[in-house]
């Protein structure tokens, strides 16, 4: 590596300055970048009990929710009662999921369709069977189901 000529004054806040931009782009482009841009496919993650929904509160602070996942028709849904994250969704649904640790982007989409809607609530009895029931009995009404769409 050459000798660097010694920067003082000015100099060296130039310098340093230069170094701070660099350590931010790439920050930024790691974080970006670390998504990946598509849905994974489904079927490979159908057997994961839970995903991180990474969300962003009306603030612009960011949100990390821990959900039960069920998989449908190679379509990756979760659910949710009104909670205080679910309006994050609807404000922004451009999110991202955290599956066994890798990120994907995906489009947070309310499910509208009654048939599906009574499949995923099936999957949701099926896969996490007791503990589902006992979910229902806490929280009365009827819950989002949200579809995990590609962007």
């Amino acid at each position: 590596m050459p000798d660097l000529p010694a920067a003082s004054g000015r100099g060296r806040l130039d310098v340093m300055r230069r170094a701070w931009v660099a350590v931010a782009v790439v920050l930024w482009a790691t974080s970006v970048w670390a998504t990946e841009p598509d849905p994974p496919a489904w079927g490979s993650v159908a057997e994961e009990s839970t995903l991180v929904v990474l969300s962003e509160n009306a603030d612009a602070t960011p949100h990390e929710t821990t959900v039960w996942l069920v998989v449908v028709d190679d379509q990756g849904f979760i659910r949710t009662g009104n909670t205080s994250w679910y309006p994050n969704l609807e404000r922004k649904p451009d999110i991202a999921v955290r599956i066994a640790g890798k990120e994907y982007a995906v489009h947070a989409e309310l499910l509208k369709d009654e048939a599906l809607e009574a499949k995923v609530m099936a999957a949701f009895n099926a896969k996490y069977g007791w503990q589902d029931t006992f979910v229902g009995w806490i929280f009365r009404g009827k819950p989002h189901i949200v579809r995990l769409a590609p962007r």
